[in-house]
């Protein structure tokens, strides 16, 4: 007898993604992979968190499905990713995006009100987990991006929303005296982060960069996941400004998701701008095409684009004169 279609298994792996999602972002939410750098018994776990002894257990052996946790002789450690990615203190910590993803889930079960209605949902926020979050994700990849850009002959830089100051950071590493700028609860956070990198040349501007001056005299403007988050309107605005920022021949670099100019592929950026219709009142994915042309109806020339990973980064050169 024929089996199961594999559009069928293709299907459920669909609908039934949520499963492993809820496991591992519980597991996250309760710090379970901190305690399991050495090998415990689910009854020991249990006794830690303060947790059901038969729900532990049941939690364990499916994180241990999915291949984040090792078991022997009903005991139970890490497994080499989740040693990696899920301990609070390593180098490539991942626990705050996923605390940030738990948010999000919440925002995301409004998903069948907002399709009636266009507008946000939201049932849940936490800056803290977000801002440090960026971090996270921004920390698997600062290096390899601020190489690709290029920082010879910049001197000052401005990273504009910098977020947690994970790429100003890096750029400052380069010997660029950076300003962060962002909102005065982002900057917070940043500060911190910051200082703790140990690093220096990396200063902060609060305000509002909708709408608030973001000075000028820049040799590059780094525009780092930010348009997503705005309307078309506000890109363009935003893309002004930063032209306004530079000095002569200076140059901006926008940092997005990839997208085909379809905005349908790969379906990891069409469903992050699901994420931002459900987040925000006009925010998207924005393909090459689109903010190459804001680039250019800005007065920018000399523009490049390439293809990092899941994002593309596209620059364009301010006139000299």
């Amino acid at each position: 007898m024929p089996g199961i279609p594999e559009e069928a298994k293709m299907l459920r792996g669909l609908w039934g993604g949520f499963q492993s999602a809820r496991v591992l972002l519980t597991a996250n939410n309760f710090g379970v992979f901190d305690h399991l750098k050495s090998a415990r018994k689910a009854e020991d776990i249990a006794a830690l968190l303060r947790t059901d002894r038969r729900a532990t257990e049941i939690l364990l052996d499916a994180l241990t499905g999915l291949g984040l946790l090792k078991k022997t002789a009903g005991r139970y450690r890490n497994a080499a990713m989740a040693s990696r990615f899920l301990v609070k203190g390593s180098p490539l910590y991942q626990g705050d995006i996923m605390r940030h993803a738990d948010i999000l889930w919440k925002n995301w079960s409004g998903l069948d009100k907002v399709l009636k209605t266009g507008e946000p949902y939201h049932a849940a926020h936490d800056q803290g987990s977000f801002i440090k979050g960026m971090h996270n994700l921004a920390s698997l990849k600062a290096r390899n991006v601020i190489r690709a850009i290029n920082m010879k002959g910049v001197k000052r830089a401005l990273d504009l929303g910098g977020g947690p100051g994970t790429y100003a950071i890096e750029m400052a590493k380069h010997g660029v005296s950076v300003t962060l700028y962002d909102r005065p609860e982002t900057i917070e956070i940043a500060r911190a982060i910051v200082e703790q990198s140990g690093l220096r040349h990396v200063g902060f501007a609060e305000g509002d960069f909708l709408s608030d001056d973001i000075g000028f005299g820049y040799d590059l403007v780094f525009i780092s996941q930010v348009l997503h988050a705005c309307s078309e309107d506000e890109c363009f605005l935003v893309i002004e400004k930063a032209r306004n920022a530079l000095r002569p021949g200076g140059r901006v670099v926008i940092q997005e998701f990839f997208i085909t100019d379809d905005r349908t592929r790969p379906s990891q950026s069409a469903l992050f701008s699901v994420n931002m219709l459900v987040n925000t009142t006009a925010g998207r994915c924005y393909a090459r095409r689109e903010i190459r042309s804001w680039l250019s109806a800005a007065g920018f020339r000399k523009m490049k684009d390439k293809i990092l990973d899941d994002a593309v980064l596209i620059s364009g050169e301010k006139a000299l004169s």
